[in-house]
């Protein structure tokens, strides 16, 4: 309940311009640490966000799961994109990552180098088609990708819609030089739209 606030009202404050980014987790400790058991983590994360989904949409919503429960509550304020926030799956991918891609989200965000990325995209197709939803509905994006035209345009060919380039957790005096050298990446995409 308080993630489905929280994010509605980044939503609204943004005037409908947040996607929400979820992901399993691959850390096991960390899941324990916070009482997911980590064999479970794929059921915990699809009804958070299906209970979310009631939360946006719903006046006075209501969910009875496994992990969450709520009687009928409203919740305030309402995302302003309708009729929630894109929720954007990461993930290397497989059928399972596929399956709830295409049951509760809204696109696909698999980090750069892990796997051949691209080589997944028919398998996607193939959960979202399966589920009876239109594919085209799915954006594909990538995160960490290099700032080369070279990559860039390789997924867009294969229908990536966006792009999130790569910046090292370090301090302001090494994320800022590569901020400079991105700018040329950026305006020849702009430029070109």
């Amino acid at each position: 309940i308080n993630l489905a606030k929280a994010v509605a009202s980044v939503d609204l404050v943004s005037n409908g311009r947040l996607d929400l980014g979820i992901g399993v987790g691959w850390n096991e400790d960390e899941m324990e640490h916070h009482a997911v058991p980590p064999s479970r983590r794929r059921a915990v994360t699809r009804e958070h966000v299906l209970a979310m989904k009631e939360l946006w949409t719903k006046e006075a919503a209501s969910f009875d799961g496994e992990f969450v429960q709520f009687s009928p509550s409203w919740s305030w304020p309402k995302p302003v994109q309708s009729p929630h926030p894109p929720v954007i799956m990461g993930g290397a991918g497989g059928a399972v990552t596929f399956q709830h891609v295409a049951e509760y989200c809204d696109g696909w965000m698999p980090i750069h180098g892990r796997k051949d990325i691209v080589d997944k995209v028919p398998e996607l197709r193939a959960a979202v088609e399966s589920a009876g939803r239109d594919f085209a509905t799915i954006e594909l994006g990538v995160f960490g990708c290099p700032a080369k035209p070279e990559v860039i345009d390789a997924y867009a060919a294969a229908g990536f819609t966006r792009i999130v380039l790569g910046l090292p957790p370090a301090p302001e005096d090494v994320v800022l030089p590569i901020l400079d050298k991105y700018v040329p990446i950026l305006d020849h995409y702009r430029n070109a739209a």
